[in-house]
């Protein structure tokens, strides 16, 4: 029997590992990944390995 390949998520920042793992099958939307090296967390989109940082919409201004 094969097992799935795992892959580490790379930070979208700075290129380095984060602490997570992901598999040809994952699906993940609007994960958020902390990076232990630049200390950043990033939304992403993961889909067959592919990896989109997801942008957030911008603060809407509080009406008084």
């Amino acid at each position: 029997m094969m097992l799935p390949e795992n892959r580490w998520i790379i930070c979208p920042l700075c290129g380095s590992k984060t602490r997570d793992k992901i598999r040809a099958d994952t699906e993940i939307k609007n994960f958020p990944v902390f990076c232990p090296k630049c200390k950043k967390e990033t939304l992403i989109n993961v889909q067959q390995f592919q990896i989109t940082v997801v942008q957030e919409p911008a603060a809407k201004p509080q009406s008084q």
